[in-house]
This record gives structure tokens, sequence and C-alpha cells, in this order.
């Protein structure tokens, strides 16, 4: 049975675990997912003066990150379809105004066409319903030349790495999520389906070129955990 992605569904999900979030995070992933973000940033830098979009943003780690490099005249989005996520997102900002929240659904984006210098997605892709559509629309509001980002979990090859890693992911990873977390819908039960139902190495690549993007490049981090893909928008 394939797993339970309806936008209703994820939104609840999310809005139920959004308190914790951040925290829960760091202790699972051993605070990795703050050097795989930084990663993200490194490799893909930003490069001009047009916006930059931080898609299914959540508590907005990524934007944030983004946000610290570019000058402050250069406009930052982080948009997300549940709201107690982007409201946890606005009390990290300190500054006030550093990034631009916005409530939106990745699947229905309210930007023009060929906005964005730069469009990311962390641990979020997975999420949409549709994968592809998703993809389409990262591609139709980026700028002709533009990056698109996506950092994403994945399932480690290498034995017996991938072996011990999987038993803790399907395994132990929930039961202590679930534990913490105490939500109903369940939310550290989903994460491993979801990532062993998700396209990873080729396979996203090969998507990401059908929605339009081209120069699709991936980097495994962590011996597997979690991959960065990086594209361009194509130029015409």
């Amino acid at each position: 049975m394939s797993v339970d992605k309806s936008a209703p569904r994820v939104r609840r999900m999310f809005g139920q675990i959004a308190g914790r979030y951040d925290r829960l995070n760091h202790l699972l992933s051993l605070s990795l997912d703050r050097y795989w973000r930084w990663q993200a940033t490194r490799r893909a830098p930003p490069d001009g003066t047009l916006p930059i979009l931080d898609l299914c943003t959540g508590t907005g780690d990524l934007a944030l990150s983004y946000r610290r490099r570019v000058p402050a005249d250069v406009l930052v989005i982080g948009a997300d379809f549940c709201h107690e996520m982007l409201v946890c997102g606005t009390h990290k900002d300190s500054d006030g105004n550093r990034v631009n929240w916005v409530e939106a659904d990745a699947e229905a984006l309210p930007f023009q066409d060929a906005t964005f210098q730069l469009v990311s997605v962390a641990f979020g892709l997975r999420n949409i319903a549709d994968t592809d559509n998703g993809l389409r629309e990262m591609a139709r509001v980026c700028a002709p030349g533009g990056q698109v980002v996506v950092l994403e979990f994945s399932m480690p090859t290498r034995q017996p790495f991938s072996l011990l890693y999987g038993a803790y992911f399907r395994y132990v990873l929930p039961r202590i999520g679930q534990l913490l977390a105490r939500n109903r819908e369940s939310a550290y039960n989903y994460l491993p389906a979801s990532v062993g139902e998700f396209p990873q190495g080729e396979a996203l690549a090969e998507r990401m070129r059908s929605a339009g993007l081209t120069d699709v490049r991936w980097y495994p981090m962590t011996l597997g955990v979690a991959t960065l893909y990086l594209a361009k928008r194509e130029l015409s």
C-alpha cells in the first residue's frame, strides 16, 4: 500500500509536530541536517540579484541559510502550505523581515514564471503528492539559467552500513520520534515509508530532466543517508 501523501493529511501531520520539529530533526539526525543544509548553500551559492525561493520551507532553516549568503536587497521567500510551520519559522527570524514567509501550495505556486535565481527544497519534495508537478512548478518559477536545489533523504546502498541504517531508520527512529512528537498522524512512521517509496539517484534525476531541468547532478552525503541534487533551468 502506498503512503498517504494527500495534502490534508500532510498539512495536519506537520501542523501537529511543528513546535517540536527542529529539536527532533537535530536529535534524530545527530545534527547532521545542519551540515547537509550548509553543503547545499555551499555547492549552490546564490549568484545575482533576483529573488530566492525555498519551497516546503517548514520552519525555514534553508531559507535562513540562504538569507545569510545574500545582500539585504535580495529577496528570500520561504513558502509552505502548513501555517503552523511558518509561524515557527517567523519566531526564528529574529532580525525581523529577513525572510518573506508565504503560505503556498507547492503544486500551485502563486509566483510568475521565471521569477527566481534559485529555487530550493530540503526534505520536502517527497511530501508533495505529485512529485512531477512539484518539479514542474519549481522549473516554471526558476529564471532561465537559474538553479534548482533538492536536498532529500535517501537510503544507503553500501553494506554493511545499509543494513544497519535500514534497521535504525525503519524500526528505531519511528519509535523514538513518535514517542517524543506525540502526534495523531504517525509522522515518524510516515518518514521511513515515504523515503522508501521515493525515487533516488538517476531515477529522480530523470524526473527532474522531464520537468525541464538540465545539467542534473547529485551528491550522496553521509554514506548516502541524504542526497543533494543540483540542476539548471533551461535557457529557452
